[in-house]
């Protein structure tokens, strides 16, 4: 059976996507009132911190074939595998609603038909992705990216055309909490990309270029929103877009942004809810996700995310610092054949507590890192002296 399989350049037209996205222009924004110096250097940081673990997470992925949320199975068996699941299908729900209500805001603040209808326009849109599907986006995806590439070029244009960048606005967030924040964005996608990489041609090869690609055009668009809102000294994406006077080639950024970006978060909720109810199409029910994101998008507002991305960090910081050490440490053989992993179930608890009370805690690098080490740590430890005591 000859599989169709997505190229390098295919895997990093998928991740430019992902990285070209209102929710990092949005999120940048937050990182104003550091300053530009002490803001671009919380994010290259953080993003640092995150990529590694993306790149080590698609490694997985990629090398046994497996999507993201089997090979969780293969750290904390058949049942621990499934509560993982359910838990990305949950994130991933929310960041549908969220990207759908970002953009459907951003595009009313520039053409006002009412949210709703934005709404709609972007979930059908997010639909047709689904329906065409990952390995016969080609074409499309290339005409697509090409058009972000350059619009994306014309706001960077509009943002720093000037020349000037500005000082300090505040101090509303101290640089260990930024550099947290910088670190949430790739760290959201890291149960994703074994979607993506289990399909490439080279995985190891297409994990890094898709992580490179991800973590460069992740870092640019954070930059674009906290000097956006130095510059226009707004917030609000929109008011942003108006105000640089974008117009209609700001609406294309914000619709198209969307759909790429979204379009991964559905599809890859469609794949984890395999792994939850073995009979379900993984497509069907991305597109269900899409409905559902489209429906919680007209109902609620959703205008600060930053709690929702600590939350993603606190649960899949010490499971990717567990599945790190089983896999390149330890070199486990698989926890399939058990229905549930204890002991590395309780120490994700362990792991997923440290990182709650590390957020009390105002550390340079962010908490993610340490709650990471000290998690790998742990689980070394618990392994070996069980060695022993066998």
């Amino acid at each position: 059976m000859n599989e169709k399989r997505t190229s390098i350049f295919e895997n990093g037209l998928i991740w430019f996507g992902a990285g070209v996205s209102l929710a990092e222009i949005l999120t940048g924004t937050y990182f104003a009132p550091l300053g530009f110096g002490k803001g671009v250097l919380a994010i290259i940081i953080g993003h640092i911190i995150g990529c590694m673990m993306l790149f080590l997470a698609g490694v997985i992925g990629g090398k046994t074939r497996r999507s993201a949320m089997e090979t969780v199975k293969m750290s904390f068996g058949e049942k621990g595998g499934i509560f993982f699941s359910f838990l990305n299908v949950l994130q991933l729900v929310g960041w549908t609603a969220i990207m759908i209500y970002d953009g459907a805001l951003a595009a009313n603040g520039v053409l006002h038909t009412g949210r709703w209808v934005w709404c709609l326009v972007i979930g059908v849109l997010i639909i047709l992705w689904i329906v065409i599907g990952i390995t016969n986006l080609g074409k499309i995806n290339t005409v697509a990216m090409a058009a972000l590439f350059i619009l994306t070029l014309v706001l960077s244009r509009v943002i720093f055309g000037d020349g000037s960048v500005a000082g300090a606005g505040g101090d509303a967030m101290t640089f260990g909490a930024a550099v947290e924040l910088s670190v949430a964005m790739p760290l959201s996608w890291l149960p994703l990309i074994s979607d993506y990489t289990r399909e490439a041609k080279e995985p190891v090869k297409a994990t890094a270029v898709s992580t490179v690609v991800y973590g460069v055009v992740s870092c640019w668009m954070y930059v674009i929103g906290m000097n956006a809102a130095i510059y226009t000294g707004e917030s609000d994406i929109a008011s942003i877009m108006v105000k640089a006077g974008l117009g209609i080639a700001g609406l294309l950024i914000i619709v198209f942004s969307t759909v790429t970006t979204t379009f991964l978060d559905a599809y890859s909720a469609g794949i984890s809810s395999e792994s939850v109810f073995s009979k379900i199409n993984g497509k069907y029910a991305a597109i269900v996700v899409t409905v559902i994101g489209m429906i919680g998008a007209i109902i609620y507002p959703m205008d600060n995310i930053t709690d929702f991305l600590y939350l993603i960090g606190s649960v899949f910081a010490p499971m990717i610092a567990i599945q790190i050490a089983d896999f390149f440490i330890l070199k486990r053989k698989d926890s399939l054949e058990v229905s549930l992993d204890v002991m590395n179930g309780v120490i994700w608890v362990i792991g997923f507590i440290l990182y709650r009370i590390l957020m009390n805690v105002d550390i340079p690098l962010g908490n993610t890192l340490p709650d990471m080490v000290i998690t790998i740590v742990i689980c070394i430890l618990a392994r070996k002296c069980i060695k022993t005591e066998k």
